[in-house]
């Protein structure tokens, strides 16, 4: 078979995200303006430039790798401890001629080896497998939770924890885990930062303090009401264009989303998210080992909890945690990492259709 000089990536998956990715920037344009626009333009065509990358290399290079690229992520996490830039309070960045955010790689990364960990493993998974992995993921969790970064610690945990679910645990592990953490939360509440117990007593009463830390999910539930079924139309969203909904480009733009185009704006961007999962799904479904399939799967899943995350973040249904809506909200680390991560899904899929021609 003559070796392929250029590999173009899944047709329909591309399709979906560069509609996404265009809606995205409509959206930004009314929540934020042109220079908004302009500079999350330039991260998404890097982000672009590193899926199509991403496609060309062969999965057993993902799995070969992967160790290293963990074990890297895991340095610079420590290394943020010591040298990392604070940021609002938190000290999230490493600063190596550029700002780069660890913990953003560990979405990748921390699904690969647990991944790895489990390419051969018997099912359902022996338990010294088990408590392994799962002291990879308190490893990782642990170090983004002292930055502090809670949310993304959550989420980390959940991409891995996906992939051991999808190695085959039993429900009755599952059910058992899932009832320790529950009984565990009042304990855990004692380990929570003041600013972390603050959004969750917000969350279960944001008219206790309307005007301070109520005021973020007051203002965007009033946006996500005035929109009705069908908006108010591009653009004309009174909470966003004077003002009242704050971080309306990055965590909140859902709310300008809903405000402008209403019920049924939501629900098309649903559908899209919806089409983008279950395309994942499927090439992790038809992938040709156990590696790729687990990591395939674990990304399409981490990704939907991302959407929906950011949803109940802002209709009140779950704190703030600020989660952006993906490849949606401002900021160009999250589009880079979600990019990278479907350039994996798209190599996987691609790779396997060669090998069978």
């Amino acid at each position: 078979m003559k070796k392929r000089l250029f590999i173009m990536p899944d047709p329909l998956l591309s399709i979906l995200l560069l509609t996404l990715l265009g809606g995205g920037l409509v959206v930004l344009y009314s929540a934020g303006g042109w220079i908004l626009v302009e500079r999350q333009l330039i991260r998404i065509v890097l982000g672009l430039a590193g899926f199509l990358v991403v496609t060309q290399i062969r999965p057993e290079r993902f799995e070969q790798f992967t160790p290293y690229l963990f074990t890297l992520t895991v340095i610079m996490l420590v290394a943020v401890l010591f040298v990392g830039v604070t940021v609002k309070g938190a000290q999230r960045w490493l600063d190596i001629g550029i700002s780069l955010q660890p913990s953003e790689l560990g979405k990748i990364t921390l699904p690969m080896m647990i991944a790895w960990l489990f390419r051969h493993a018997a099912i359902p998974p022996r338990w010294s497998t088990l408590l392994v992995a799962f002291a990879v993921i308190a490893l990782v969790a642990g170090l983004i939770y002292q930055q502090p970064d809670l949310g993304t610690a959550i989420l980390i945990a959940l991409s891995g924890l996906f992939v051991i679910y999808l190695a085959g645990l039993s429900w009755r592990f599952i059910i058992g885990i899932s009832a320790l953490t529950v009984l565990s939360l009042p304990v855990l509440w004692y380990f929570l930062h003041d600013y972390q117990k603050h959004r969750v007593l917000t969350f279960l009463n944001p008219e206790s303090d309307p005007l301070n830390r109520g005021w973020n999910i007051i203002q965007s539930k009033i946006a996500i009401g005035s929109g009705g079924f069908s908006g108010k139309g591009w653009m004309q969203g009174s909470q966003t264009q004077l003002d009242f909904l704050p971080e309306h480009s990055t965590d909140f733009i859902l709310s300008v989303l809903s405000e402008e185009f209403g019920f049924l704006g939501v629900m098309v961007l649903f559908l899209l998210y919806f089409c983008i999962v279950m395309r994942c799904l499927y090439i992790a479904f038809h992938a040709k080992n156990t590696f790729n399939r687990l990591l395939c799967g674990a990304l399409s899943l981490i990704f939907f909890v991302y959407v929906i995350i950011n949803a109940g973040m802002i209709s009140g249904l779950l704190p703030v945690v600020g989660v952006p809506l993906p490849l949606v909200s401002y900021g160009g680390t999250s589009i880079l990492t979600l990019l990278l991560s479907f350039g994996i899904i798209a190599s996987v899929h691609k790779h396997k259709k060669l090998i069978q021609q």
